[in-house]
C-alpha cells in the first residue's frame, strides 16, 4: 500500500480539524518550501497561532510529532523539482500595447510549467480508473467553470457511455435519481466559488458516491470535500485562472483513458462513425 502524500493526509483530515490547525493547513499547503524549513514555533508565529497548534496539526494527521511530518513534507514537496514562475517580472513592468499579448503567453506559459511541477501522476491514474470503471459519470460545473464541464462531457462520450452533464446554473432531483455508489460526480470549482458545487460534493459524499474535482488549490470549498482532486494553479500569484492548465489536466485525462481502454473506445467509435457517415453531419 502507498504511503499517503502529505497533501492527501491534509485534505482527508481537515474537515475535523480545529480553527487553528486548519490555518496551519492552509498556510501550509500554500508556503511547503519554507514549512520544511521552519521550527514549529516559527510556523506558529508566521500562521498566527501557537507553538502548541502546530504540534498537534502534525498529530492530527497522523505523525509521532512535528520533526515527522516536517521530514514528509520535505519527502512529498520539496523532492519534486521547481521551476522559477515566468510571469512574475509583469508586476514590476508597466502593461503596454506592444507587451499587452506577449504578457498573456507568458503568463499561459508559466502556468502550464507550474502545472507540470506540481501534478501528482499517482493521482491522475486513480482518475482515470475511476472514470473507466464507474456504471455513469456525472459532469458538473456552475457559472464560469461549465465550460470545462461542457468540454469533457462533449470528449468523453466519445470514449464511453453514461455520460451526462449539469445546467450551467445548478442541478435538479432529476440528475441525480439515477445515480449510485457505482457512478462518479466529476466536479469543476474555481473562484469565485458557487454553493451549488459544494452543495452536489457534500450530498455525494453523503450517498457515498465518489467526487472528482478540479479546482485550483487542494483546500478549496470542493476539494477538501473531494474523494479526489487535481489542482491547475496551486501556487500561481497572480489571480488568474487559466482554462488552459485546466484543458491540459483534462487532455492527460483522457489519453489516460485511450491508453487503458483503448478496445471499448474503438469499438464505440466505429458505431459512431457509422451513424456520423449515414447522418452526414460532418463536412470532413
Amino acid at each position: 500500500m502507498n504511503q499517503l502524500s502529505i497533501t492527501q493526509m491534509i485534505k482527508q483530515h481537515y474537515p475535523s480539524l480545529s480553527t487553528g490547525q486548519k490555518k496551519v493547513a492552509e498556510w501550509l499547503t500554500q508556503n511547503h518550501e519554507e514549512g520544511a524549513l521552519l521550527t514549529a514555533f516559527q510556523m506558529g508565529r508566521k500562521v498566527g497561532v501557537s507553538e502548541t497548534t502546530v504540534i498537534r496539526f502534525s498529530y492530527a494527521l497522523g505523525f509521532k510529532g512535528y520533526s515527522e511530518m516536517q521530514e514528509s513534507v520535505r519527502t512529498h514537496w520539496l523532492g519534486k523539482t521547481r521551476t522559477k514562475q515566468v510571469g512574475n517580472s509583469s508586476d514590476v513592468q508597466e502593461v503596454t500595447e506592444h507587451t499587452l499579448f506577449t504578457d498573456i503567453v507568458n503568463e499561459e506559459m508559466a502556468v502550464l510549467q507550474q502545472l507540470l511541477t506540481q501534478i501528482d501522476k499517482e493521482e491522475i491514474w486513480k482518475v482515470i480508473d475511476h472514470l473507466i470503471e464507474a456504471k455513469s459519470v456525472y459532469i458538473a460545473g456552475f457559472g464560469s467553470s461549465y465550460g470545462a464541464a461542457y468540454w469533457l462531457h462533449y470528449n468523453l462520450k466519445q470514449l464511453r457511455e453514461g455520460i451526462s452533464l449539469s445546467n450551467s446554473s445548478g442541478f435538479s432531483p432529476e440528475d441525480l435519481c439515477d445515480l449510485t455508489q457505482d457512478s462518479v460526480v466529476f466536479l469543476f470549482s474555481f473562484p469565485r466559488y458557487r454553493k451549488e458545487a459544494i452543495e452536489l460534493a457534500t450530498w455525494s459524499q453523503q450517498q457515498l458516491i465518489p467526487v472528482i474535482s478540479i479546482t485550483n488549490r487542494h483546500l478549496s470549498p470542493i476539494g477538501s470535500l473531494s474523494t479526489l482532486t487535481l489542482t491547475t494553479e496551486e501556487k500561481m500569484d497572480s489571480g488568474h485562472h487559466s482554462i488552459s492548465s485546466v484543458i491540459s489536466l483534462l487532455e492527460m485525462i483522457l489519453k489516460g483513458i485511450h491508453f487503458k481502454d483503448r478496445d471499448r473506445i474503438s469499438l464505440r467509435q466505429q458505431k459512431l462513425e457509422q451513424l456520423y457517415s449515414k447522418q452526414s453531419w460532418f463536412v470532413e
